[in-house]
């Protein structure tokens, strides 16, 4: 989600893959990110839409992706649970 997020308007398969790639530094099997993405579109927190495919691909369509309001609040949950359970914490990092 946070890969569509970022990409924004230009978010479709190929896209988040090279960007979760990148950002995290981890291989993800194309397969294993489509069901994924199917799976966070059953719940509602991204959508998806075709747009037609250029030469470049043959004439086939891209699905491009957004997050849904729903989404969007997830991630600020998410986050929010993040930073609570890093509070206090950067100190003992220190530690070694």
């Amino acid at each position: 989600m946070l890969a569509v997020l970022r990409l924004g308007e230009e978010a479709y398969g190929a896209s988040v893959l090279d960007e979760i790639r990148s950002r995290a530094g981890r291989r993800v099997a194309r397969g294993a990110l489509y069901v994924t993405l199917d799976r966070l579109e059953d719940k509602g927190l991204i959508r998806s839409r075709y747009a037609e495919g250029g030469p470049e691909r043959g004439g086939r369509p891209r699905r491009l992706l957004a997050l849904t309001p729903a989404g969007r609040r997830a991630l600020r949950d998410a986050r929010a649970t993040l930073l609570r359970l890093w509070q206090g914490l950067e100190s003992l990092l220190e530690r070694g």
